[in-house]
């Protein structure tokens, strides 16, 4: 943090907003591909570096094969725009990386850039957002804006992968399940690790497991222990400390081991529970004991490590009886391999009988959470099968995305002195929107979001009760006309450069998942599912698509036929 408090100088007579640097003090102006200042150069060289220039960032298609997407990493790109100065020692960097031929008047330049004359306006960071509608717009000098281009695209394509990702795995596992993530050891590096658990449950997981993530953004943490811990004990003996006090403090039990031992008895002893299971694992049975004695208020045991049934759940059940004499109530298990479907259904059985057999209101609804390389396709399979799972702790295929590596976010310039401008391709799908656009969100009379269209800066805003006509962008057979009963405009102003405007504040995390739920809530079910979800529309004006199409005919060259005669029809002369 401390390099990025460095970068977040500012000039005199300049302020950030009383904004902190990004989180990650490696997220600096030299954050960047090399062509950024190659070209920084060129337009200085030019006498073009500062045209106001108006770029759009925004992706083209929705990740892991669905309909929709999370906008995250937006508060990080304010930061880094907060604070971007180029630092002396970065300058002769970029001076010894840059051929020794650029002047040394574009180096005094990069001494004054900074995001003073930037304005940023976004969609608010947690909405469910489209492809081709901008997330951002970005606009101010062409050279500035073009530095913030790769590190802008960083900051957003990965917390948009891994937010996306996170609510789809909220889908299938449904609102009433608690959802844990648990991937630093599996992420690519630090960065990616502390990127994950903050934008997993900024897509709706409850907690994390990673400690760094808990004390930089408040996130809840969970976690007990590991096989490692259970196969490190021998037996029971081990364990000299062997006092507990009541959760009320008003006595102690002297020999806690003891207590336990009784309860395994009785449990054996047990007509419905006997014939399940004979002689546990004695060092299994020590470990949870003194993990128990460690955190009476917070026992939950991983209940794999030697056998499921025979072993880690009547030991567990001997130490959470034990502590329910004593006043605690036991928080569950953890299944970390096998199959999660049956034994959870079988645990939950045990349970049961011993609320029923033994009189403990509750126990029957004792906590079980699972883990072992979960996705998607497996909570999926998990609900078909029918389980007992209350809590799933995720890691590998969250955090890293395993099933599409990359968002694929660009960044594209739509306006340069104020004349559109349009970037073309053989590929439909990658020709942009040009201009300076407003974008809006029409909602039906059910509540549901019906489509995006995006305007010209300068034409009337759609109206509650209007008809208005929506044009898919390229495809002039695809129309409709619609009458909102609500419109919502999504681009707000985040950074106001000197424009005098409002600038947004940045909410705290949390109240970026509460909206992030709350709009994936408002989708359509049939947008979200995982199986052939429906695609949902995103549109131009009508005169936006005149526009557009006008702009392309005028930008595209037009190409010439060549009549090219056989050689048999040309005279020996013309030879």
């Amino acid at each position: 943090m401390a390099a990025a408090k460095v970068n977040g100088q500012t000039k005199e007579g300049k302020r950030n907003c009383g904004i902190d640097g990004p989180t990650n003090p490696m997220v600096t102006p030299l954050l960047t591909d090399l062509y950024q200042f190659t070209m920084a150069y060129a337009y200085w060289k030019a006498g073009k570096h500062e045209e106001r220039a108006v770029f759009d960032l925004y992706f083209r298609k929705n990740p892991f094969g669905g309909e929709y997407t999370v906008f995250a990493g937006l508060e990080e790109c304010i930061k880094l725009i907060a604070n971007f100065r180029i630092a002396e020692d970065e300058i002769a960097f970029i001076r010894a990386s840059l051929p020794p031929s650029c002047e040394d008047g574009f180096y005094d330049y990069l001494r004054g850039v900074d995001c003073s004359n930037v304005e940023i306006h976004s969609i608010s960071e947690g909405y469910v957002v489209f492809p081709k509608v901008p997330l951002m717009r970005i606009e101010g000098p062409i050279a500035v804006v073009q530095l913030l281009e790769t590190p802008l695209l960083n900051l957003i394509n990965y917390a948009s992968l891994v937010a996306t990702n996170a609510a789809r795995h909220r889908f299938v596992a449904g609102k009433s399940k608690l959802l844990l993530e648990f991937g630093l050891r599996r992420a690519q590096g630090p960065d990616g690790g502390i990127g994950a658990s903050k934008y997993s449950y900024m897509g709706g997981f409850d907690a994390t497991s990673n400690v760094a993530a808990g004390k930089l953004f408040g996130i809840p943490l969970r976690g007990t222990h590991s096989h490692a811990f259970v196969s490190s004990f021998m037996s029971p003996d081990e364990i000299t400390d062997k006092l507990l006090h009541s959760f009320d403090g008003s006595n102690a039990c002297e020999d806690f081991v003891s207590l336990v031992q009784t309860w395994l008895r009785k449990l054996k002893r047990s007509h419905v529970l006997g014939g399940i299971f004979g002689e546990t694992n004695q060092s299994e049975l020590a470990a949870f004991t003194s993990y128990a004695l460690a955190f009476p208020s917070n026992f939950l045991a991983l209940v794999d490590t030697y056998d499921v049934m025979r072993s880690g759940i009547p030991n567990f059940c001997a130490v959470a009886l034990a502590l329910k004499d004593l006043g605690y109530k036991a928080v569950g298990i953890r299944l970390d391999s096998g199959d999660l479907a049956y034994l959870s259904c079988e645990a939950r059985k045990f349970f049961q009988a011993i609320e029923k057999e033994f009189g403990v209101p509750d126990f029957g609804k004792t906590c079980i959470t699972a883990s072992n390389d979960l996705n998607e396709e497996t909570l999926d399979a998990l609900n078909k099968q029918g389980h007992q799972v209350d809590a799933f702790g995720i890691g590998t295929h969250l955090v890293t995305c395993y099933a599409q590596p990359a968002l694929g976010g660009v960044f594209k310039l739509v306006e340069i002195n104020n004349q559109p401008r349009i970037k073309l391709s053989e590929d439909v799908s990658k020709v942009s929107i040009p201009c300076k656009k407003r974008c809006y969100r029409l909602y039906g009379k059910e509540g549901y979001p019906l489509v995006d269209i995006m305007v010209g800066e300068n034409e009337p805003p759609p109206k509650v009760g209007e008809r208005i006509l929506c044009r898919h962008p390229f495809n002039e057979s695809k129309r409709a006309f619609v009458v909102p009963q609500h419109v919502e405009e999504l681009l707000k102003c985040f950074w106001p450069g000197r424009s005098g405007k409002a600038r947004e504040e940045l909410p705290p995390i949390k109240l970026i998942r509460e909206r992030c739920i709350k709009q994936l809530d408002q989708m359509r079910t049939d947008h979200m599912r995982r199986l052939n979800p429906t695609p949902y529309k995103v549109s131009v004006s009508a005169k936006l698509y005149d526009f557009i199409h006008f702009l392309w005919l005028n930008e595209a060259p037009c190409g010439r036929v060549a009549v090219k005669f056989p050689r048999h029809a040309l005279s020996e002369r013309d030879e």
